[in-house]
């Protein structure tokens, strides 16, 4: 989240609460912001959702504090803010990990990398990526290992 953003005071926000349960009203939201939501917010789900998208600034602002959305009620305008926690038991066979799609968005997830980050940090195709962690296919064997190097020095 760049300075700059309009949406970088809900982060700066949501970082100097973590990691406990923030708990706001939309008009609280628009205080912190200096600015009115815009109606979408007011109208669909949907723009809270806890997507990855250049496209979604607002998404980005809590995602990249640690947070997800829960409780979204836009009747009463409330909502809340959890800390994101994944969870994910490396699996391994002859003490090599498994690269499936889940171990591989684990590590990039604990990294707090986009997949463009990632795939940048692997000196890969963002979509190479993206075809990793969806299953379309596995990384080759070189990547694998480059994968293990990288786990080991993020204490993954």
């Amino acid at each position: 989240m760049k300075p700059g953003s309009k949406y970088y005071p809900l982060f700066e926000r949501l970082k100097q609460s973590q990691p406990s349960v923030v708990h706001l009203s939309f008009s609280e939201i628009e205080h912190i912001l200096g600015n009115p939501l815009p109606a979408s917010a007011r109208q669909q789900r949907a723009w809270w959702s806890n997507r990855e998208s250049d496209r979604a600034l607002q998404a980005k602002a809590w995602i990249d504090a640690g947070y997800h959305t829960t409780a979204v009620n836009l009747e009463q305008e409330t909502l809340s803010f959890r800390p994101f926690q994944a969870q994910y038991t490396v699996q391994r066979s002859a003490g090599t990990i498994l690269w499936d799609q889940a171990a591989i968005k684990a590590l990039r997830k604990s990294m707090g990398l986009t997949q463009s980050q990632f795939a940048q940090e692997l000196g890969v195709r963002r979509q190479t990526v993206s075809e990793w962690e969806t299953g379309v296919y596995e990384p080759e064997r070189s990547t694998a290992k480059h994968l293990e190097r990288i786990a080991a020095q993020q204490n993954f």
